[in-house]
């Protein structure tokens, strides 16, 4: 694949350590990645964003491109209205991902929030950029209680638009897993009908670069350019 999108089920759930795992591990594999984070909200004018903190625990050789930032925390939409500045298209986040894909191998489209968060007063998202690009996207979601509904509809949402999605990738596995994360290892993709592709463990973006940069590749699965296994993951934390 040349553009990724990577969706969350929700907010605050480890999208952006994802994508940097992501790019860390196709780095590692000798590939060149570029990250486009089309809206950044709740960030001010100079200061490091998510696309900034993918190239810093991925590594300086990643390409940081930000389309349009937001003061409030809000979804792009609503915090563009809020600040009287234009709102993005999925034309222009296709157009952008395509003119990176021309000079990199791997172009990661990290979105903002969930799958369905509103980009424009059209009601555009990431999932109207995906088909423009015929990307697939890779869903990030929590482990805890509630991520199979949260998962399963998300997973919907992409067939019902003729998405494809590669997977699911865990984002922040606790150190002490209770009993609804471990059945929810087994229970995601029965529920999803998506395979498991990873289990970012928790606090990974507090690591030392070098650290997630080494570890990266063993949270995330041969389709993401890791050496993590499904089989010996679920055998350990079985319930």
């Amino acid at each position: 694949m040349t553009v990724l999108m990577v969706s969350g089920t929700g907010t605050e759930i480890g999208k952006t350590v994802v994508t940097a795992a992501v790019a860390a591990a196709a780095v590692a594999t000798g590939r060149s990645v570029a990250v486009l984070k089309p809206a950044q909200t709740g960030m001010e004018p100079g200061a490091p964003g998510d696309a900034a903190e993918v190239v810093r625990l991925a590594g300086p050789t990643v390409t940081a491109v930000e389309l349009a930032r937001y003061p409030e925390p809000l979804a792009p939409d609503t915090a563009a209205r809020r600040a009287g500045l234009p709102t993005l298209s999925p034309t222009e986040i296709a157009e952008a991902a395509r003119d990176l894909s021309g000079s990199h191998d791997l172009v990661l489209v990290e979105g903002a929030g969930g799958l369905l968060v509103r980009f424009d007063e059209a009601g555009h998202t990431l999932a109207d950029a995906a088909r423009l690009l015929d990307a697939p996207v890779l869903v990030v979601t929590p482990p805890a209680l509630g991520t199979l509904n949260s998962t399963t509809l998300t997973a919907e949402a992409l067939r019902a638009r003729g998405l494809k999605a590669p997977g699911v990738v865990i984002g922040s596995w606790p150190a002490e897993p209770d009993l609804a994360c471990r059945c929810n290892l087994a229970d995601l993709p029965s529920s999803s009908g998506l395979p498991l592709l990873g289990v970012v463990p928790e606090a990974s973006g507090s690591l030392s670069p070098e650290s997630f940069r080494a570890a990266a590749p063993t949270w995330l699965s041969a389709a993401l350019s890791g050496t993590w296994s499904p089989e010996s993951f679920l055998r350990t934390w079985q319930p």
